[in-house]
């Protein structure tokens, strides 16, 4: 065997190893996303949703889309929203240029990291953002995106109950809905 036909069995064999170890990785990055998140982080992003960055605004207090703020611009039904994780995360970073949604991301069209545009291409295209209530960390998106996903995303329509869960005790809002 030639010294040519050497290296690509190394190489291939490396390539090999690495796609593997990559597929591994990545795979156990996926069942630890599959993992319940933390109570504490899914109530830490309930408190960011409401407060810090006054998502219930635009989104309601029940991510449903009956906004609290009349001033504010109309916001998605969350609870129907087929956006999956990494979507959900996308837009709160990045935002949604042209449609109200602000970017969460100090940077996010600072260097292309979002839509692989920067201020100057949304400019160029006429898109807008909003300001945000205030900037997140990423780990502070990860938690709203963990309380999304556990109490809003897919858990269908507000009912009593989880309007009581939501405020904390049963408030005068959640006599809209029935014991």
């Amino acid at each position: 065997m030639n010294r040519l036909n050497v290296e690509r069995r190394l190489l291939g064999g490396c390539a090999a190893g690495a796609l593997a170890a990559s597929l591994l990785w990545a795979s156990a990055g996926h069942a630890l996303r599959a993992q319940a998140p933390d109570p504490q982080d899914v109530a830490e992003g309930m408190r960011i949703y409401r407060t810090k960055a006054d998502c219930q605004s635009c989104h309601g207090w029940a991510a449903d889309g009956r906004k609290m703020d009349t001033q504010m611009p109309d916001g998605a039904n969350l609870r129907t929203t087929r956006l999956g994780r990494a979507g959900i995360v996308m837009a709160i970073k990045c935002g949604r240029p042209g449609r109200s949604m602000p970017a969460f991301d100090k940077f996010a069209y600072s260097d292309g990291r979002c839509n692989n545009m920067t201020q100057v291409d949304l400019k160029a295209k006429n898109l807008q953002l909003p300001e945000p209530a205030a900037t997140l960390q990423p780990r502070e998106i990860e938690m709203v995106t963990d309380f999304l996903f556990a109490k809003v995303i897919g858990q269908g329509t507000m009912d009593r109950a989880k309007c009581v869960e939501y405020w904390g005790s049963d408030q005068e809002v959640c006599s809209e809905f029935p014991k």
